[in-house]
């Protein structure tokens, strides 16, 4: 499956995708990832301390609603997937050309968002 052909499945299940603003289809899919950010970052926690065992099958599940989330937002802002990934990768090839440095990332170029 490409990247795009995921998103246009999420979009299939995706709620409201028939109201006439986009806003709100953008406020599910933010609201949404914050929710299944949450839920991941939960489960990491109380592995990393409080001694629960990490079930990664449901932390993948997890994180598969987190891909769903960001593709309703993306399609809501009027993006593909693909798009959105390859411009973050141009992103941090423009700001980390030879790989992650602390010091480009402390002292980023005017506009690097």
């Amino acid at each position: 499956m490409t990247i795009n052909e995921y998103q246009t499945e999420a979009l299939r299940t995706a709620a409201g995708m028939n109201h006439p603003n986009n806003d709100e289809i953008l406020l599910n899919g933010v609201m949404g990832l914050c929710g299944e950010s949450g839920e991941c970052v939960d489960m990491v926690k109380k592995y990393r301390f409080q001694g629960h065992e990490l079930d990664k099958a449901h932390l993948a599940k997890e994180l598969g609603d987190v891909a769903w989330y960001i593709a309703v937002a993306a399609h809501a802002i009027g993006y593909d997937l693909e798009t959105v990934l390859q411009m973050n990768v141009d992103k941090l090839r423009n700001r980390y050309p030879n790989g992650f440095e602390k010091e480009r990332s402390l002292h980023r170029q005017e506009g690097d968002v």
